[in-house]
């Protein structure tokens, strides 16, 4: 569980692949990478590298089409940081006496 969290928060820590994460997830259909560079002051090799820290922590999954990719958010990867934010949240956190 520990791995997986840590996996999960370094992949979003990064304020650019959480808004990329946010975009993604907000959509109901995959989104191309091409629209997903134009949202964003960076060049496509940026863009693509954010991708690839999001898919490899399980947070996104790709698909080609022709010579694009596109993205959707990962249920089960969204599964999982929900699980993990649920049992961060429901830990007795309080100083030891």
């Amino acid at each position: 569980m520990r791995a997986r969290a840590v996996t999960l928060f370094r992949a979003l820590a990064d304020p650019t692949r959480l808004e990329i994460f946010a975009l993604i997830a907000a959509r109901p259909e995959p989104i191309c990478v091409c629209d997903i560079v134009t949202h964003f002051e960076l060049r496509q090799p940026t863009i693509s590298h954010h991708l690839k820290v999001l898919r490899e922590a399980g947070l996104v999954t790709a698909t080609r089409r022709g010579t694009w990719s596109h993205y959707a958010a990962d249920s089960r990867g969204v599964a999982a940081a929900r699980e993990v934010v649920a049992t961060i949240l429901s830990c007795d956190i309080s100083p030891s006496p």
